[in-house]
């Protein structure tokens, strides 16, 4: 039984599957919107949220924490874009948008993107 544990495993192990979701986080922060399978989107969408939160706080803390976490270029974006961009925003940082299955394995797909504050 798996109660109480986060997280899929999409068919990885440990290592594998952590370097899996911060190349997932990464692409996600850099392009700002994605294309992938619905699990890995609200997987993502679990994952990333975190970060940003920690990025609105804007100290050299979270800032390390989140180099330690993420690749150097994309911990810079959530640090000095995305942080202050949803200062005023509690949660819900990204839209997940269902699309239609692949036509070769019919995996359900979804496109997931940051929310757009004005």
């Amino acid at each position: 039984m798996r109660h109480k544990k986060e997280g899929k495993k999409f068919g990885r192990e440990r290592g594998d599957r952590k370097a899996f979701i911060k190349g997932l986080v990464h692409n996600l922060v850099m392009k700002e919107h994605i294309t992938t399978t619905l699990v890995r989107a609200k997987e993502l969408a679990r994952v990333c949220s975190p970060h940003i939160t920690m990025g609105k706080t804007q100290t050299l803390a979270s800032y390390r924490k989140l180099l330690a976490r993420l690749p150097q270029k994309s911990a810079e974006k959530i640090f000095k874009d995305l942080g202050v961009r949803f200062k005023d925003r509690h949660g819900g940082y990204t839209r997940i948008t269902k699309l239609n299955r692949r036509n070769d394995d019919g995996a359900p797909m979804a496109r997931i993107e940051f929310v757009q504050e004005k």
